[in-house]
């Protein structure tokens, strides 16, 4: 990670931090869940830098990032990565977003499709009106603002109870990017979302949807989503929650690489 480069790009009235592998390669932009921030990118970044000009930013509310008091519904975040992709004069990226990130790349593929080369969602926020209800009522921003107290090393040991085959560094990211993330990012909990299955109708652009197989996104739901809009390729990863990247990371990266590769490169005139 000693060759890649941080930086800030300011746009919409704010900072966002990101971290770039760089070189003269095809962009992907890698967005992040709720909690998470671009470092938690890391493993697969280093699985794609060979051919892959990779950009992970921080949203907003996370990381290094700026932490406004209001803005973060996912129109707000859709808006940060398309004042990203502007600023920084990336030419058709691929964006691929997990949870949180996943339903953000979906906003901005259905609404700037000319922005984009290709999309990847990795078990996005396609929540039913009654789950996200449930979700915005639940005490996840309490649980939060506790965990906000703790120790990197309480987070950490926590965490291993609950994902004991995850790696000791990825856990470690994963508990740093918590302890960097405000309580007011959680406001992206407030119902409605997005309509997904809009969304999914509108996306003109070579698309792959990955899940787990114990994930937010149900087998039967992926399938609906192929039905709406066929051009979608369809993935499932076994043994896999919504953390699909943290729990089969070698088997991510594959299904990543062969999309990628499946869809032409961007030549620049």
């Amino acid at each position: 990670m000693t060759r890649w480069r941080t930086a800030i790009c300011e746009t919409n009235g704010i900072k966002i931090h990101y971290t770039r592998t760089g070189g003269s390669k095809p962009p992907l932009i890698l967005l992040h869940g709720l909690t998470a921030n671009g470092a938690c990118w890391t493993a697969l970044a280093h699985a794609l830098e060979g051919e892959y000009d990779v950009i992970m930013p921080d949203a907003r509310g996370h990381g290094k990032s700026s932490a406004p008091d209001h803005g973060y519904r996912y129109e707000d975040h859709a808006n940060d990565v398309v004042g990203l992709i502007k600023a920084m004069r990336l030419s058709s990226p691929v964006l691929l977003g997990h949870s949180m990130g996943g339903m953000t790349a979906a906003v901005v593929a259905s609404r700037k499709p000319s922005l984009l080369h290709g999309l990847i969602l990795a078990d996005p926020t396609f929540l039913s009106t009654e789950f996200q209800r449930e979700v915005f009522e639940s005490d996840s921003a309490d649980q939060h603002r506790q965990m906000l107290n703790k120790s990197l090393d309480e987070l950490m040991a926590e965490a291993r109870i609950r994902h004991p085959d995850r790696s000791s560094g990825t856990l470690e990211l994963i508990a740093q990017a918590r302890l960097q993330t405000s309580i007011s990012a959680f406001d992206v909990l407030t119902p409605p979302n997005p309509d997904y299955m809009q969304l999914v109708g509108a996306i003109d652009v070579p698309s792959l949807f990955v899940i787990g197989d114990a994930g937010v996104v149900s087998p039967a739901v992926a399938a609906e989503l192929q039905r709406v809009n066929p051009r979608i390729r369809v993935e499932q990863i076994p043994e896999a929650g919504h953390g699909v990247q943290y729990d089969q990371p070698d088997r991510f990266a594959a299904v990543v690489k062969s999309f990628l590769r499946s869809i032409p490169t961007v030549i620049e005139s």
